[in-house]
């Protein structure tokens, strides 16, 4: 849908509550992007007209199936020239789609967002998705564009804080959000046996063994290397322990040959991808997060959950926020491989009944805290406190 047929659309429609460009650098696959093409769908099922301006992604034809409009920009580049260009860029897509609200993402786009927000006189947004290195110079100037919103959303508590203490948001500008998984998508009585025959034939796993899933970015800080170590010291050679994601080559090499070095203590599997992550949940016995730096939320965690399955997460960053230790699954020390492998040990031994009420209270956790009806709901609320009249508005406050 192109931008002029959507507006139009909306127009003779008469039903248009408002009008909200959301702005990122790409629609690749993340947490960024998954929020965003969530509030999108929000926003056109609750009559608004939703816009997202991205550099494009494999991800932009879901914007499309959901009837939001997606403007190609170049938003991903850091240049001063191209982010000063972009100003007037977005500033031409608010005065052509009548936008009420510009929500920035990103940092980069953020900068152009703004000024183009401020000279069409329109209300400006922010999310911080993350705690931002740099705290001083010219880096925290940078990073500082995401605490001028009228609203400052932050993903946690954690980041919350971060944005408070570090970038001064005030209180009554700042709303925590949490992201959300989609528990329709992540439901565990919707994965169908046919769906988990074929990952554990892809991924070479024998029939009845137990299974400790990582899924994450191939980079040192997501504790791949802890995990290794950990099953070191559980020595369990029965539990396969499978490392899902992709990432730098010469980092994979580096633990492939650590876990050969364990001989037979451990047994592992790398994975470079899934595009079944409901059915690879499913595989798992436990799914681990072993993050050596706070994440500001940490979407493994919730989806984990939501598919009944026990989490071992770090304690520290939006972690602490989304696992109930005890009941949904447990925290460990950052970097303690041992303390990992205590912790591996328990949650193996617990019985069936011990896994299916630890299951139940993951699920029933997830929907009553961390959807994504329940994120995007919240997001459209903030837009409604800066549009209390529930009608367009074409001037900020």
């Amino acid at each position: 849908m192109t931008e002029r047929d959507t507006n139009t659309a909306a127009h003779q429609a008469g039903s248009r509550k408002g009008t909200v460009l959301q702005v990122l650098p790409r629609l690749v696959s993340g947490g960024v992007e998954r929020g965003t093409i969530d509030v999108a769908a929000a926003l056109v099922a609750a009559g608004w007209n939703a816009i997202v301006a991205s550099e494009g992604g494999p991800m932009a034809r879901e914007l499309e199936r959901v009837g939001a409009t997606h403007v190609v920009l170049p938003l991903a580049s850091k240049n001063p020239f191209v982010i000063r260009a972009n100003i007037d860029r977005l500033a031409a897509v608010i005065a052509r789609n009548d936008v009420d609200i510009v929500h920035a993402r990103s940092r980069a786009p953020a900068w152009s967002a703004r000024y183009a927000a401020k000279r069409t006189a329109r209300h400006f947004v922010t999310t911080f998705h993350n705690i931002y290195g740099g705290t001083a110079g010219l880096k925290r100037r940078y990073n500082a564009v995401m605490a001028t919103g009228e609203r400052v959303i932050a993903i946690s508590n954690f980041v919350g804080a971060h944005a408070q203490s570090i970038y001064h948001v005030e209180p009554d500008r700042l709303r925590i959000i949490p992201r959300g998984v989609d528990v329709t998508r992540f439901d565990p009585d919707k994965v169908s046996p046919e769906r988990m025959v074929r990952l554990t034939t892809a991924w070479r796993l024998p029939d009845g063994v137990p299974v400790v899933l990582l899924p994450g970015r191939l980079t040192r800080w997501k504790g791949q290397r802890v995990l290794i170590d950990a099953m070191a010291k559980l020595n369990r050679p029965d539990v396969h322990a499978v490392i899902l994601g992709g990432g730098k080559p010469g980092y994979r090499e580096e633990l492939e040959k650590a876990a050969a070095r364990l001989g037979g203590t451990a047994t592992f599997r790398f994975i470079d991808d899934c595009n079944d992550m409901a059915a690879a949940y499913m595989l798992a016995d436990i799914v681990v997060s072993a993050s050596t730096r706070p994440e500001g939320f940490g979407r493994v965690i919730i989806e984990a959950q939501a598919m009944g399955r026990p989490v071992i997460a770090t304690a520290h960053g939006g972690a602490q926020e989304t696992v109930i230790p005890g009941e949904t699954g447990w925290l460990v020390p950052p970097g303690d491989a041992t303390a990992l492998a205590a912790m591996l040990k328990e949650a193996l031994d617990q019985d069936h009944a011990q896994r299916m009420a630890m299951a139940a209270q993951g699920i029933a956790h997830i929907r009553a805290n961390f959807t994504s009806a329940l994120m995007a709901a919240r997001t459209i609320a903030v837009y409604e406190e800066l549009l209390p009249q529930g009608a367009a508005t074409t001037a900020a406050a």
